[in-house]
């Protein structure tokens, strides 16, 4: 019980410093760190301020109850780390992946349709925090995933994949 409580407190301090200072380090980052990985080519994105802030509110209104700090509370052995996004099949270590993703999800090893257990835009009749969320808004959270490993490093989604597709 003790225990639970101290991570429901490690939870809420993670939330409540991220809400106060996203606006902070949104301003702090420079071009290089807010580029991203755009599209499985190499292509890349640079975020802008407002996208990196919209990213971490929406990641956190939409996500961070199951994602906090880039882990999967349902599935410990899958985090959001670059390893593990880069391993996914088709790899989801890019924007426009992880916004197909986010619209219609699919299991790691890309064989099996999840939008009826994890939220999706293909599933916002079941999970309410996906209703409201634009194209815009989900480019947002993917940039919010790609970018904290660059601001957070290692702590990310525990840092190494432990996971690996059969």
């Amino acid at each position: 019980m003790l225990r639970r409580c101290i991570w429901l407190v490690a939870i809420a301090v993670f939330f409540v410093s991220h809400l106060i200072m996203a606006p902070a380090i949104a301003a702090e980052l420079d071009e290089a760190t807010r580029t991203v990985k755009l599209n499985p080519e190499g292509d890349t994105l640079v975020l802008s301020q407002e996208q990196v802030i919209r990213g971490r509110n929406r990641f956190n209104n939409a996500c961070g109850s199951c994602h906090v700090g880039g882990i999967t509370k349902t599935n410990p052995t899958v985090g959001l780390e670059p390893e593990a996004l880069a391993g996914a099949l088709p790899p989801r270590d890019n924007i426009e992946a992880l916004v197909a993703f986010l619209k219609e999800p699919t299991t790691y090893d890309g064989m099996d349709d999840i939008s009826q257990i994890h939220p999706s835009i293909e599933s916002r009749d079941i999970f309410p925090q996906m209703r409201n969320l634009t194209e815009e808004d989900l480019v947002a959270i993917a940039g919010h995933i790609l970018l904290q490993p660059k601001i957070i490093g290692d702590m990310w989604g525990a840092g190494k994949t432990r996971y690996s597709a059969p």
